[in-house]
C-alpha cells in the first residue's frame, strides 16, 4: 500500500471539519436523549440498564455512520475523474481499496471513543479497564464491512444518488439493526429482521462489554459481512477498471 496516499487521504478526511461536528455530536446527542428517556430502567433480558445497553449500541452507530460516509466519497471521484486518473498512476487498485478502507477504519475510532467517554463523564457509566477496551476496541474491529459497504455504495452510486443511498443504509442499519433505538423494546417481527442486519451485531459486542453478550457469534457474523462485501468491492473495482 502506498503511504503517501493514504497519508493524503487521512489529512484530507481529518480537515473536514463539517464532517466531525456531524460524526462526533449526532450518535453523542442520541445516546444522551435516549439515556435520559430510558433512565432507571433495565434492558429487558439482558439486566443491564438502559445507560450502559445504549453505549454499547450508539458506540456501534457513531462507528457505522462515520465508516459510511467515508467510504461513499468514492462516487465523488468517481464522478470528477479523480479516479480514472489515478489509475494512471503506479498506484495499484488495491492500494486505493486499502487506503480507502484504513481512513474509514482511522476516523471511526474517534467516534466510538467519544461516545464512550460521554457514557463514562455524564451517565455514570463504568466498566473495568478491560470492559473500556473490550467496548472500544471490539466495535471498532467489527466496523470493517460497514467501511466496505461504504466503499460499495461510492463504486455503484452517481454523485447525484450517493447521498440518498448513504442516508437510506444509515436508518436501515441504524433503525432496524436497532444501533439507533434499542432493539431490546421491538415487536416481534422486528426482532426477526434485526437479527439479519450486520449493525444489530455490530452492536452486541457493544453490549458484550457489559457481560452476556454473544460476542463470538457477533464476531463471526461480521466476518461473513466482510468477506461478502469485500468480494463485491473487488468484483466492482474490476469491472469499472475493464471499462477505462
Amino acid at each position: 500500500m502506498s503511504m503517501g496516499f493514504l497519508l493524503f487521504e487521512v489529512r484530507r478526511i481529518t480537515r473536514a471539519r463539517k464532517f466531525w461536528v456531524v460524526a462526533f455530536l449526532f450518535p453523542t446527542l442520541m445516546y444522551l436523549m435516549q439515556a435520559n428517556l430510558f433512565s432507571g430502567e433495565i434492558a429487558e433480558k439482558t439486566g443491564v440498564d438502559f445507560s450502559s445497553y445504549l453505549l454499547g449500541s450508539l458506540a456501534a452507530f457513531g462507528a457505522l455512520f462515520v465508516a459510511l460516509n467515508v467510504g461513499t466519497r468514492v462516487a465523488f471521484e468517481r464522478s470528477s475523474g479523480w479516479q480514472r486518473q489515478l489509475r494512471l498512476t503506479p498506484l495499484t487498485a488495491t492500494s486505493y481499496l486499502v487506503a480507502k478502507l484504513t481512513t474509514a477504519m482511522v476516523v471511526a475510532l474517534p467516534a466510538i471513543t467519544v461516545v464512550a467517554l460521554t457514557g463514562f463523564a455524564l451517565e455514570g457509566v463504568r466498566l473495568p479497564v478491560l470492559g473500556w477496551l473490550h467496548l472500544v476496541l471490539g466495535v471498532w474491529a467489527g466496523t470493517l464491512p460497514f467501511a466496505l459497504l461504504g466503499v460499495f455504495i461510492g463504486q455503484i452510486a452517481s454523485a447525484e444518488t450517493v447521498q440518498v443511498l448513504t442516508t437510506v443504509s444509515h436508518m436501515l442499519l441504524g433503525v432496524l439493526g436497532g444501533a439507533l433505538f434499542p432493539s431490546v423494546a421491538f415487536p416481534q417481527w422486528m426482532q426477526v429482521v434485526s437479527a439479519v442486519m450486520p449493525s444489530r451485531w455490530l452492536a452486541e459486542i457493544g453490549h458484550s462489554a457489559f457481560g452476556g453478550g454473544q460476542t463470538a457469534l457477533a464476531a463471526a457474523i461480521l466476518a461473513g459481512w466482510t468477506v461478502l462485501l469485500g468480494g463485491a468491492v473487488a468484483w466492482r473495482y474490476v469491472r469499472d477498471s475493464a471499462r477505462v
